[in-house]
């Protein structure tokens, strides 16, 4: 039952025990890192037009992804909500961040090219066409596969060399709480959401594992449960990253808590600009801390929960 999890697993440990000082190979990590996933995605897109009732297919897609998306965004504001009426933490005006984003289209911007990406992907998959299309859907799959394998190794070594001593992590308390609840409710979300997905518990688990790293959440669910669920996966997460940067500058103010935590994984990159924009300076540990323990927990729980399905 657990091969399987150790076969996808492996890689990334190895990836996380490689020590990078090089500040030149980690850009490149970085930049590998960033081509994986767009190549992944890619053959995702392809691997689409392989099912069988394409539109009737994409429909459900649609459809699963916001329900998933409805209920895990209920259950994730209510519980950053609640820790925000607990916990206090002051925001300040800071200058404009040097690279920060100047509009919500711009901070958007990336996830939208990877949409953009699945798209080529599943274009590309339509152009083939039968019966030189059977052979790409196949290939594509395998494809796929060893991408992951190396993408996870690559992500395991940007997790190690992402300066974040465990000490540092631990310490602030705020971060740690907020990664939590955003998880745990993340996790109930995804129980109850299982049943009305067609899902067993576990699977319900996995999909609602992500917190927001669209990218990888849709490449291990797809490489598992089809190209289907990945793409519920991708979508789930992906529209989570495009509420957050709309919720952070109404909210930060009044609930802090909730701005930070509601991004996920993305709150230490991607949203990270915009919470210290609106949010100030203090913002900026506390949303680091957050992402990166968000981004540690999932690959290995969305590996176990789908493992619990042999």
């Amino acid at each position: 039952m657990l091969s399987g999890l150790l076969i996808v697993l492996l890689p990334l440990l190895l990836g996380y025990l490689v020590r990078v000082h090089s500040s030149r190979w980690q850009h490149r990590i970085n930049h590998a890192v960033n081509s994986a996933v767009y190549i992944i995605l890619l053959l995702m897109g392809i691997s689409l037009v392989g099912l069988e009732n394409l539109s009737n297919q994409l429909a459900k897609l649609g459809g699963n992804a916001l329900l998933l998306f409805s209920i895990t965004t209920l259950f994730n504001l209510a519980a950053l909500w609640w820790l925000s009426r607990r916990v206090a933490l002051k925001t300040g005006q800071s200058p404009v961040v040097k690279d920060a984003p100047t509009s919500k289209l711009a901070a958007m911007q990336g996830s939208l090219l990877l949409v953009a990406v699945v798209a080529a992907g599943v274009i590309t998959g339509l152009l083939a066409g039968p019966p030189l299309g059977e052979g790409l859907f196949s290939t594509a799959d395998l494809l796929a596969e060893w991408v992951l394998y190396g993408l996870l190794a690559l992500i395991g070594c940007q997790l190690r060399n992402s300066g974040m001593p465990l000490k540092q992590i631990l310490l602030n308390r705020l971060g740690l709480a907020i990664a939590v609840t955003l998880a745990l409710s993340s996790l109930l979300a995804g129980v109850l959401a299982a049943p009305l997905l067609a899902l067993s518990w576990n699977e319900g688990l996995a999909m609602a594992a992500g917190f927001g790293w669209y990218s990888l959440s849709a490449i291990l669910i797809g490489d598992q449960l089809g190209p289907l669920m990945g793409g519920v996966a991708f979508f789930n997460d992906l529209t989570r990253e495009l509420l957050a940067f709309i919720l952070i500058p109404l909210v930060i103010h009044r609930h802090t808590a909730l701005a930070i935590g509601y991004g996920g994984a993305t709150s230490m990159d991607f949203t990270l600009p915009v919470i210290q924009q609106h949010g100030g300076v203090a913002c900026v540990p506390i949303a680091v801390v957050s992402g990166f323990i968000l981004s540690l927990l999932s690959p290995p729980l969305i590996l176990f929960f789908l493992s619990l399905s042999g």
